[in-house]
């Protein structure tokens, strides 16, 4: 029950930081998306999301904060592993299920609904 708390609690201060965006700035609802992304990025390149994600679990990697954390992470590891080739391949892989997914749902969406043009 508590892990669900945490949950709750972190993606819904990820959730309540963009509305506030939404509602406060002229930002577009698709640029703070990809600023998440960034954000999540930075935050794992410099070791901050990893107790995050401990702490908050599903509420910090679902949302596309912990895909930019899981972005900077296989970047690092592949570095490591591979070298400096591991700067294009990292990445991939560590998100190739979340990207995939989300390609075949998609496609999967696009099969069944049934587009109307305005």
């Amino acid at each position: 029950m508590i892990a669900f708390l945490k949950a709750f609690l972190v993606g819904g201060l990820i959730c309540v930081i963009g509305q506030i965006l939404i509602d406060k700035t002229k930002l577009t609802s698709g640029r703070i998306l990809v600023m998440y992304v960034c954000i999540g990025c930075i935050l794992g390149g410099l070791g901050f999301y990893q107790p995050i994600e401990e702490f908050g679990g599903a509420g910090a990697t679902v949302p596309l904060t912990g895909f930019g954390f899981r972005l900077a992470e296989g970047v690092m590891k592949e570095v490591d592993s591979a070298g400096i080739l591991g700067i294009l391949t990292g990445g991939l892989k560590a998100a190739a299920g979340g990207i995939t997914a989300a390609v075949v749902s998609a496609f999967i969406v696009a099969l069944v609904a049934n587009p109307k043009e305005k």
